[in-house]
This record gives C-alpha cells, sequence and structure tokens, in this order.
C-alpha cells in the first residue's frame, strides 16, 4: 500500500511537467505529491511494511519529483533569485553529492538517509512554490539554502564518523547504541 502511495507520487511529479505553471492544476498537483510523500511513510510504519525496497522508492520518488521542480522552475527562479544563492545552491549541491560518494564508498550502496534536518529541509524545499506566489522569495529562498547544506554537511559527517550504515538514523546527536535499539 505504501509503496502504492510512492509510486502516485512518481506518477504526479511527471504529471507536473505537464502543467501550466503557477495554475491551479499546477498547485493542487503538487499539493498532492506533498501530501503522498507524507503520508507513504506514515502508512508503511502504521501497517508494519516498512521495507529496504520502499526506502529507495522513496528516495527515487523525491528525486523525481524535485528534478521535475528544478526543471519546471529553474526559469523562473533564476529571474527571481540573485546569483550569490546559486552559488550556494551548488556548493549544497557538491556536500550532498559528497554524502552520496562517501555512502558509497564506505557502505558499498547508495545511501540517503532519512534524518529530521532532510525532512525539515524537504518541507521548506516544498513550501518555495507557494512563498513565490507570495513575494519574490529570496529571504525565504536563504533560509532554504542554510536548511540544505546544514542537513547535507550532517549526512556527510554521518556517513564519514559512523561505523555501519543504518537507515533510520534520525540526526547525527544520535548515539551508536541508539543505532542499535
Amino acid at each position: 500500500m505504501a509503496d502504492t502511495v510512492t509510486s502516485l507520487r512518481m506518477a504526479a511529479s511527471l504529471v507536473l511537467l505537464a502543467l501550466p505553471l503557477r495554475s491551479a492544476w499546477f498547485l493542487a498537483v503538487y499539493t498532492l505529491t506533498g501530501l503522498t510523500d507524507v503520508l507513504d511513510g506514515w502508512l508503511a510504519r502504521k501497517t508494519g511494511t516498512a521495507s529496504e525496497f520502499g526506502a529507495k522508492l522513496d528516495s527515487m520518488a523525491d528525486l523525481l519529483f524535485y528534478g521535475v521542480l528544478l526543471l519546471r522552475f529553474f526559469p523562473v527562479l533564476r529571474q527571481a533569485l540573485p546569483m550569490i544563492i546559486w552559488y550556494a545552491v551548488a556548493v549544497i549541491l557538491l556536500v550532498r553529492l559528497a554524502a552520496y560518494a562517501a555512502a558509497g564508498i564506505k557502505y558499498h550502496r547508495f545511501a540517503s538517509l532519512h534524518t529530521r534536518l532532510n525532512k525539515l529541509t524537504g518541507g521548506a524545499v516544498f513550501l518555495l512554490p507557494y512563498v513565490l506566489v507570495l513575494s519574490s522569495g529570496v529571504t525565504y529562498s536563504w533560509f532554504v539554502c542554510v536548511l540544505a547544506l546544514a542537513a547535507s554537511a550532517e549526512e556527510l559527517a554521518i556517513h564519514l564518523c559512523r561505523k555501519k550504515y543504518r537507515a533510520d538514523r534520525r540526526s547525527i546527536c544520535q548515539t551508536e547504541s541508539e543505532d542499535t535499539a
């Protein structure tokens, strides 16, 4: 059931490619994708069907969704946001890629953690289109950049400092003994 909801998010993300940006339909489908992102994890935990496959599918759905958003919003954001923010985004992406590379080298697998900071960043990024409708969003975009950099750096630090991969790790402050609990 949870994997079906995640698959719905993937399909809805593709539908966003065809809808006019900032239209009521776009915002409705966009909101649906956000709700499915919250719902799939909750359903998996509630029904006891959480799995490694489901976590990977969720990460792939997130990457697809954010890829579609980047494709759709980049032209708008490029005009609305100062160039310095784009440099910040580039740094964030480099740190995020370093985290993925560190996990790949250390654990011999793709690993994208669902830490609290990553979830908070996802929520902040999700709100960006709504904020852009209301204002230029420059201040909010800086807030998202700071949050995303902190989340990416935390994930990199977790991969570098922890001995083994734990998909359920929620923060860098979680101790090794809490990992096994």
